[in-house]
């Protein structure tokens, strides 16, 4: 079921994502500074193409300059892609078989306003904790 969804996904609203998230890593790789903007943003860019299947998980390494860049990124791309997110889910939306897209798209949204301290694992990997 992952793949098939993962395959919709990618036609319907993954690439154009994933492009969003690669232009925002290229601008971002243009200085020494932002390298590590740049290097989230193709991670996500990555998770954004076939996201069924995997899931976001803070890094347990991740401190106070993954809160202060994320707070940079927001101001400076992140803001514009979680707009690209909220506008994509809403054609999504109007039809009965995109409503789990659009419901994916906006899982992503915080992702996009805060990529740094996040890595990407399969949800397989997620022991779940229980009585």
């Amino acid at each position: 079921m992952n793949t098939i969804l993962n395959v919709v996904w990618l036609i319907f609203a993954g690439l154009w994502l994933a492009a969003g998230y690669a232009l925002a890593g290229i601008v971002c790789c243009l200085l020494i500074v932002t390298i590590p903007f740049g290097i989230a943003s193709f991670r996500i860019a990555g998770y954004t193409l076939w996201p069924f299947g995997r899931t976001l998980v803070d890094k347990p390494t991740a401190g106070i300059f993954s809160v202060l860049g994320n707070v940079i990124w927001v101001l400076v791309a992140g803001i514009w892609l979680a707009i690209g997110h909220v506008l994509t889910s809403i054609p999504l939306f109007l039809s009965i078989i995109g409503i789990p897209l659009g419901i994916a798209n906006l899982k992503l949204v915080p992702v996009s306003l805060a990529p740094l301290g996040k890595r990407v694992v399969p949800t397989s990997s997620l022991r779940t904790v229980g009585p």
